[in-house]
């Protein structure tokens, strides 16, 4: 239970008796999501089916995120918070974590079912945005591990100022993007936000990680296969393996006509190891926090 409330490595620290102190991060990617007309949509549910609506959606969401380097920060009525870059620092790699990780939200809820509107498809709006951060543990009888600083701030006005069905980057996020490699932004223009100004902001609408940047590519967990696209029309068909793992054996099994799963697992969990310290470099590599 407390591994599912702080990260493993904070909560280990707790367990030993440590004190966690907080931490600055120079560079992560915060991604925030609501639900467009959520407040009309309880006012004409009673509320289980808002409880039940909400859990079916956020455990279908819990279960995309199990495939990204993220971490789920919190959960507050219709609002999910997740960031990538922290507690464990990944390069420039957050980006397209939270990234891959957002088109894998959009393609599952246009497939979502509410179970007592199953006409009705949620329109989920989502915003990312990366910076640094500050965090740390809060609190004793309920202990949060909680994110501070401007660029919270941010992301979550990215995501009140999108659109439903659409994800909103901020230009700090999308030279990351940009630099990594493999992602299709539009670009939106100048928007004025809160305490902000006007800011020229981007959309994200797919990701073709067979023109990403070698040195970004690390174990594809979630692949999207774009359809041929015209300039006013893109189409992705993604899938989402349930398990890294499982997509390698299956990848091992599809080459070699091998049916013993467990004579693929060795050469599957080489591939994560690889992997594994391949991210380890990119770790030391990358400056400490300030």
């Amino acid at each position: 239970l407390l591994h599912r409330m702080l990260p493993q490595t904070v909560a280990n620290q707790l367990k030993r008796g440590e004190t966690v102190e907080a931490e600055a991060y120079n560079s992560v990617t915060i991604f925030f999501s609501d639900i467009v007309g959520f407040t009309s949509l309880s006012s004409e549910s009673t509320p289980y089916q808002v409880v039940n609506l909400l859990n079916d959606l956020y455990s279908c969401f819990d279960s995309i995120i199990e495939s990204f380097d993220v971490y789920k920060v919190e959960t507050i009525g219709d609002a999910y918070m997740v960031v990538s870059g922290l507690p464990i620092r990944n390069g420039i790699l957050h980006a397209g974590e939270i990234a891959s990780m957002s088109l894998a939200f959009l393609a599952a809820v246009k497939q979502f079912k509410i179970r007592h509107r199953p006409d009705d498809t949620l329109k989920l709006r989502i915003g990312i945005h990366s910076g640094s951060v500050v965090a740390g543990v809060v609190g004793i009888a309920m202990p949060r591990y909680c994110l501070f600083g401007d660029t919270v701030n941010t992301a979550s006005r990215m995501e009140s100022n999108g659109e439903a069905l659409k994800i909103h980057v901020s230009p700090q996020c999308s030279e990351l993007l940009m630099e990594i490699g493999g992602y299709d932004l539009v670009e939106r223009g100048l928007v004025a936000m809160k305490g902000k100004g006007e800011v020229f902001t981007y959309w994200l609408e797919g990701e073709d990680r067979s023109i990403r940047k070698p040195q970004y590519i690390i174990a594809p967990t979630t692949e999207y296969n774009p359809a041929p696209r015209s300039s006013t029309e893109r189409t992705h068909s993604p899938t989402v393996p349930s398990d890294p793992t499982t997509s390698v054996i299956n990848e091992i099994k599809s080459i070699n006509n091998e049916t013993d799963v467990e004579a693929a697992e060795a050469p599957a969990n080489r591939r994560l190891r690889q992997n594994s310290d391949h991210l380890a470099t990119v770790n030391e590599a990358w400056p400490p926090a300030v």
